[in-house]
């Protein structure tokens, strides 16, 4: 229970198992009077604490899975391949292994569905992809790991901050990931939601510094929470992974978590609740550095996404050791991917898939 001593107001703070956040919900305003009977307290919630019921998340999650069965029909592989893998689902039967390792259509759909190109993005003024490719996945293993992922991450953010924020933060973060994916990998399509999911971890770490002060166990929440994000980088130095998508989303999801995710310090809430026979001061809702990392937060934002879309260029030609940033090449296998194809597709690029 948090005290503030110059309001005499106590926030009674809840600590979920499994969580190291406190969560403030009720305020409690203790009787200065003798009373013949004790009253029962009442207890408020307080609406910057509030908990939010998840909702956006799965309709994701349902979105996400729609639009792969969208993806699977168009493809119609029994009639655009020699040989399918599941014959038995007929035109949602899958791509040859040799075409596409992760059970899914062909690069051609995907193009056709709107995966990232970016000569399309620039030649054809397609700027479209890079929303749409954010909800394509590139076969059943990729979609099912992007899509667990983001129940475990998005219901717990959602619960905490909303819809709108969290809704914001993923679309946001997603526009990020194809940024940055398409100023380094121009040769391939990708596809997929992982730059949306490292946003929602970017964020979740921004929200963990900005509100240090309400979370229990600082040290092992930031540790535990840093592992688990470098952990997933590291696998996207393997190939036909679109480490860049990660990276530009994880960016974008980290400066947008001082923006979205920011919570008013103790002091001023427990001021706003308290009666007036108990006024103080008045308090800032924000600290101080809260505040500097928001605006910090706000520029880098804009002046991020303006310099990537006006720029144009191939980022490769600048930064001659960033393509190891999304593979590195060992004994085991080569980072120059080669097209897979069927055999009426005269359009082949090798699929970029951004697997969390």
């Amino acid at each position: 229970m948090a005290r503030d001593p110059s309001s005499g107001i106590e926030i009674r703070v809840l600590s979920r198992r499994g969580s190291n956040v406190i969560h403030p919900v009720d305020v409690d305003t203790p009787s200065f009077l003798p009373s013949p009977s004790p009253e029962p307290v009442v207890y408020r919630e307080i609406k910057h604490f509030k908990k939010w019921v998840p909702w956006l998340i799965p309709s994701f999650v349902v979105a996400n899975i729609i639009m792969f069965g969208i993806t699977m029909y168009v493809n119609n592989c029994p009639k655009n391949s020699i040989s399918c893998i599941a014959d038995f689902l007929g035109r949602f039967s899958f791509q040859p292994f040799k075409e596409n390792p992760l059970l899914g259509p062909s690069s051609s759909t995907l193009q056709k569905m709107g995966a990232l190109d970016v000569s399309r993005v620039i030649d054809r003024h397609q700027g479209w992809r890079l929303i749409t490719c954010n909800w394509l996945h590139g076969g059943v293993f990729h979609i099912l790991a992007n899509m667990l992922s983001l129940l475990v991450i998005g219901i717990r953010l959602e619960q905490e901050f909303g819809f709108v924020k969290i809704g914001l933060l993923y679309v946001i973060s997603g526009f990020g990931g194809s940024l940055m994916s398409g100023l380094f990998l121009q040769q391939n399509i990708s596809v997929g939601a992982s730059g949306a999911l490292f946003g929602l971890l970017g964020g979740m770490l921004s929200e963990l510094i900005i509100n240090w002060s309400i979370y229990a166990n600082k040290l092992a929440a930031f540790l535990t929470l840093v592992i688990i994000i470098a952990v997933n980088l590291a696998v996207g130095i393997l190939p036909h992974v679109d480490n860049f998508a990660h990276i530009g989303g994880f960016l974008s999801g980290f400066l947008l978590g001082f923006v979205f995710l920011i919570r008013p310090q103790f002091g001023w809430v427990s001021q706003k609740y308290a009666p007036l026979e108990h006024s103080t001061s008045p308090k800032p809702k924000f600290k101080m550095y809260q505040c500097i990392l928001w605006v910090a937060s706000v520029i880098l934002v804009i002046i991020g996404c303006v310099v990537m879309l006006l720029r144009g260029v191939d980022a490769n030609d600048h930064c001659s050791w960033c393509h190891y940033l999304s593979c590195v090449p060992t004994s085991r296998w080569s980072c120059k991917t080669e097209p897979a194809y069927c055999l009426d597709q005269p359009d082949r690029q090798p699929i970029q898939s951004d697997m969390l």
